[in-house]
């Protein structure tokens, strides 16, 4: 299982961060609403992965699947992070600045806190992600038997 959350947890992390290069090489990288396109390559990932330990097991546990959910969004979060603060505090200094300009708060805040927004989004789009796959792919309790005794 480690294989399968590893692989995808990795490779949803290189999409994340080739994803703001490429914004960063069209100027674009200033705009905080382009981050939504992040939570699609969470999906797309975290969704890959699920179905890929799913494929291999006969029957998915609903444990099973929610910590692979968990584990390959967590490990991309992680991997991001790390990519954010080695960007912000020695290629760019600036950039957090930039944004944290553009939230209009009255006070001082520092590149950690941006830092931790971003680990924090991270962490919240995998969660919520993870139940959400988690209700789709889960096998149902319903059974033909149940069925008939509807109205």
């Amino acid at each position: 299982m480690f294989k399968v959350y590893s692989r995808y947890g990795i490779g949803i992390a290189v999409v994340l961060i080739v994803y703001f290069l490429l914004l960063k090489l069209m100027g674009l990288h200033q705009y905080p609403v382009l981050s939504a396109v992040n939570g699609l390559i969470y999906g797309a990932g975290m969704y890959l992965g699920i179905k890929h330990y799913n494929s291999r097991k006969n029957k998915l546990k609903y444990e099973k699947g929610f910590e692979v959910g968990l584990f390959c969004g967590g490990i991309a979060t992680v991997i991001f992070g790390a990519f954010m603060a080695l960007y912000m505090y020695q290629i760019d200094t600036e950039f957090s600045a930039n944004i944290l300009e553009s939230w209009n708060l009255e006070y001082a805040m520092g590149t950690l806190t941006l830092l931790i927004s971003i680990l924090l989004m991270g962490f919240a789009t995998t969660i919520v992600l993870t139940l959400t796959f988690m209700q789709l792919l889960k096998k149902s309790w319903n059974t033909q038997d149940g069925n008939r005794n509807t109205l």
